[in-house]
């Protein structure tokens, strides 16, 4: 058995310096054996350098905004955890706007609570007014729980809440603001029990502020699977029925949200070639990927470098997620059923290379319930015991890593969860065949490194774009 601690967060995965990781930075960096600075550090340049309104499909927008109904709506998670969006990007975006002649610019917001703590969106939103009143331009218009607006397992009927209140329709009151949406958000928190950030109720706090025929829709989320769903219903046709249907002059999508819309993209997607599993389709040889729901676009999309078809001789398999409000009321998820899954294929020998994701830790972990996240690592433990053992009866290496830190810290000093990723770095296991006189040169390095190390076990050459360096 071969153990080593490797980097997950901040530079190990192309963010900035200090930022915790999260799924699909995680995925793309183990996937491509290579650190590519993600679209948070790009988008952070642009603004630094004075040029988000020059970017071509926001100066689009607001273009489109100033010559159509004067009415631009900004749409995403306000935050400065860095995993799907950052506050900094909406007020450059705001300022842009005024700057471009935009007449009015409604924002509706989603509060996190996930990525930060769970009820500091009270703060977030009191620097957000601030820097409306200091740009002088915008207002807040709506506010939701990311759990509302921001889903990625097709629970429309949560995603349909969201919609309502963000286009105004029938029944859709707005609420008065008094005191600033600040005093909003901790009416909220003081209610018995507590709504916290991540499931504040969809609210209407403007009353013409309600997205309207003619108007221009921009999504700021950078990160694209909880952001896919609400932008295909407001661009494209809502998944439900609803009171309401608005067909906005222009959507705008942030980075590309989805190969199927159409839309303009701020920051356009770059791929990245010759990772782990091009690789070994090159080759001709097969593989299989298998994950449940929450992390089947991680075992595809992100770890095959933002590719959305699969390679040749790639078979892939989903297992359906629980349908519970939250995982600590079903921790164990579906980790067993992609186990066995891996078992089956294991135990076939067909695939040279077998991959899975295994959700329970990071999923709980996002709960902020400790004893619900003991259950999921534990039940989890139990899946990758199944695996090892398949592995070890059919004389194939079995490679254990995480994607980012999560649930090895689930509360603060003073004892308050904490239901965000860590910056922690986290374990990178190789169980390989006791004939196999292989071992670790090192105990340290970042997760780029895995694939590497992957393709130096199964005696392939490491391709020239992987930047990663191999453990053995």
């Amino acid at each position: 058995m071969n153990f080593a601690v490797v980097g997950a967060a901040g530079l190990a995965v192309g963010l900035p310096e200090g930022n915790m990781g999260n799924s699909e930075v995680g995925h793309l960096t183990i996937g491509s054996g290579a650190v590519d600075y993600q679209v948070i550090v790009k988008i952070n340049k642009i603004i630094a350098d004075g040029l988000i309104g020059k970017q071509p499909a926001l100066a689009g927008a607001f273009k489109a905004a100033v010559s159509g109904t004067g009415r631009l709506h900004l749409f995403g998670l306000l935050s400065d955890g860095g995993v799907h969006s950052h506050e900094q990007h909406l007020y450059a975006i705001v300022a842009a706007a005024k700057a471009a002649g935009v007449n009015r610019t409604f924002l509706h917001v989603c509060m996190d609570g996930r990525d930060t703590p769970p009820t500091s969106g009270a703060g977030y939103m009191e620097k957000l007014e601030a820097q409306l009143a200091e740009i002088g331009h915008g207002e807040v218009s709506s506010i939701f729980g990311r759990y509302w607006a921001m889903d990625r397992d097709k629970r429309w009927e949560r995603v349909k809440k969201g919609y309502d209140v963000m286009c105004r329709a029938p029944g859709q009151c707005a609420t008065t603001a008094l005191g600033g949406v600040k005093a909003v958000l901790e009416a909220r928190y003081a209610k018995e029990p507590p709504e916290k950030d991540e499931f504040i109720e969809p609210t209407g706090l403007v009353a013409d502020g309600g997205i309207a025929d003619g108007d221009v829709y921009v999504c700021f989320n950078f990160r694209s699977d909880r952001a896919r769903e609400m932008f295909e219903c407001v661009a494209v046709k809502p998944k439900f029925e609803t009171g309401v249907l608005r067909k906005p002059a222009m959507c705008v999508q942030m980075t590309e949200y989805s190969s199927a819309f159409t839309s303009p993209i701020v920051f356009p997607p770059t791929t990245q070639s010759n990772g782990l599993c091009e690789t070994v389709s090159k080759l001709g040889l097969t593989q299989f990927h298998v994950a449940e729901t929450e992390k089947y676009a991680h075992v595809t999309f992100f770890f095959n470098g933002g590719r959305e078809e699969p390679f040749e001789g790639e078979v892939r398999e989903l297992k359906d997620s629980p349908k519970v409000a939250t995982y600590d009321l079903e921790p164990k998820m579906a980790a067993e059923p992609v186990a066995d899954a891996m078992v089956r294929e294991i135990e076939a020998g067909v695939h040279t290379l077998l991959i899975c994701n295994l959700a329970p830790p990071d999923m709980v972990g996002h709960t902020g319930f400790f004893d619900k996240a003991v259950e999921a690592a534990a039940h989890t433990d139990t899946c990758i015991g199944k695996i090892h053992d398949a592995c070890a009866k059919a004389g194939v290496g079995l490679f254990i890593v995480a994607d980012h830190g999560n649930c090895e810290t689930m509360m603060f000093p003073d004892g308050s969860p904490m239901t965000s990723h860590s910056t922690t770095a986290v374990p990178f296991v190789a169980a390989v065949p006791v004939d196999c006189k292989v071992a670790f040169n090192r105990k340290e390095g970042g997760v780029a490194d895995v694939a590497p190390t992957m393709l130096t076990y199964m005696g392939i050459d490491v391709p020239k774009e992987m930047t990663g360096i191999s453990f053995f």
